[in-house]
Order: structure tokens, then C-alpha cells, then sequence
């Protein structure tokens, strides 16, 4: 895996910006190491779990964007996996996610197959107040997902069903190729472009577990909101 992405980042180095995201503590003398020729060296984003699936903020989430920026990243987001069948709304779980996030540029709203109701129209709805609280709380929002996975929550909705790409937030998809391109891309959910693409998934560097994502150096300007 190591000697993949350290060609990786040599071949797409003018091309592409590295990144991760994570789900556990990473104290900032891990954030270093990741950075160096014996994890994969320089990481342009990370993106870190605020908010988990049980319906609570992440406590380890706060420390860890803390210490990704006393060690240089130089764009920290935060992602929040929902509960969908928690009492808790949509605008309570954006609220705590946001306060959980700290220093963050955007925050990703996780939507993947996980415990989501068999109703297509009741999950719209449910994922149409997660976008509209983000808006209002968060400095800017994203939606993490897949085509796959669009289609177990939406159903048959899926091909219409397009209110997150109408507002204008990003989509960061998943596809474990191992390939750092969108060539593998397909429309879905109103976005006919990507932003972000995860292509390494449960890997482990530096003591670390974490996943490697893919941006073109040209969406850091175009859609991430950073510059």
C-alpha cells in the first residue's frame, strides 16, 4: 500500500491533492508522522467524524481537527454520520456535529446505507432537513455518499431525488479502486461532476486507520470553498 501511494502522489503530485479521513483519535505526533516518507507524505485536506451513528457528537473529533491543525493540514473538514432512527432531529444532529467540529472549512453530511427506513419519501425528508440545518449552521456543507447507496436510501426516487446537488453542496463519492481519478465516475443525484472521491478505504499508516481520498488540484479552486 505505502510504495502505491507514494507513486501515487509522485505521478498526480501537479495533477491531484492528497487527503484523508478518519474515525478515531489522531493526536498531532500521528498527523506528522502520515505526513512524512513513512506514512505518504504531504496531505493537502483531512476531513474528521464529528458526529457518529449512535446519535451522539464524536468526542474524539474536537481533539483530533485540533491536532491536525497544530500539524499543519492544511484544510480540516468534518464529517457526521446521522442517525436515522434517532428521537433527535436532523437540525438537533447538525447542531451538535457542529459544535463538535470546531475549526472546520465544511461539514460532510454522511449519507450510506446504515439502519435507513424502508421509505424513500420519509428518508428525502430526513436528509432534506440535514441540508437545510447545515446551511444554516455549518460554514459550508457536503454530502458523502455513493451511487449505490443512493439508490438502497431513495429507491426509486433516487433518479430524482436531487435537493442536496440543487442547493449547490458538493458530493464526495466513494468507489475502493485504488484509482486517484473520476474516470470511474457515473451520474448520480443531480451531481454531474465530483468534487472529492475516496479510493482507499480501511487502511492503516502510522499506528493510524484511515482512508485516502482524491481532489484535482483544479477543484481545490473551483468547488471546495478553501481558497
Amino acid at each position: 500500500m505505502r510504495s502505491l501511494l507514494l507513486v501515487t502522489s509522485l505521478v498526480h503530485a501537479a495533477l491531484a491533492t492528497v487527503g484523508v479521513d478518519v474515525s478515531e483519535l489522531v493526536d498531532e505526533s500521528g498527523w506528522k508522522c502520515l505526513q512524512t516518507p513513512g506514512g505518504q507524505g504531504p496531505i493537502e485536506f483531512s476531513i474528521v467524524r464529528v458526529f457518529r451513528s449512535t446519535g451522539h457528537a464524536d468526542e474524539t473529533g474536537t481533539e483530533t481537527i485540533k491536532a491536525a491543525h497544530a500539524a499543519g493540514i492544511k484544510h480540516v473538514d468534518g464529517y457526521m454520520f446521522p442517525c436515522v432512527t434517532c428521537a433527535s432531529s436532523p437540525a438537533d444532529q447538525v447542531q451538535a456535529a457542529v459544535a463538535a467540529s470546531g475549526e472546520v472549512e465544511r461539514l460532510w453530511l454522511d449519507i450510506e446505507t446504515f439502519d435507513w427506513p424502508s421509505n424513500p419519501k420519509s428518508n428525502e425528508a430526513f436528509v432534506t432537513g440535514l441540508v437545510d440545518a447545515c446551511e444554516q449552521m455549518a460554514p459550508a456543507c457536503g454530502i458523502y455518499s455513493s451511487a449505490h447507496n443512493w439508490e438502497s436510501i431513495f429507491g426509486s426516487d433516487s433518479a430524482t431525488y436531487s435537493y442536496p446537488a440543487s442547493k449547490g453542496l458538493p458530493l464526495w463519492y466513494a468507489h475502493y479502486d485504488g484509482k486517484p481519478s473520476f474516470s470511474d465516475f457515473v451520474a448520480f443525484g443531480g451531481w454531474s461532476t465530483p468534487t472529492i472521491k475516496q479510493y482507499l478505504g480501511d487502511k492503516t499508516s502510522c499506528g493510524v486507520g484511515l482512508d485516502y481520498n482524491f481532489m484535482p488540484a483544479a477543484g481545490v479552486v473551483e468547488a471546495c470553498g478553501w481558497c
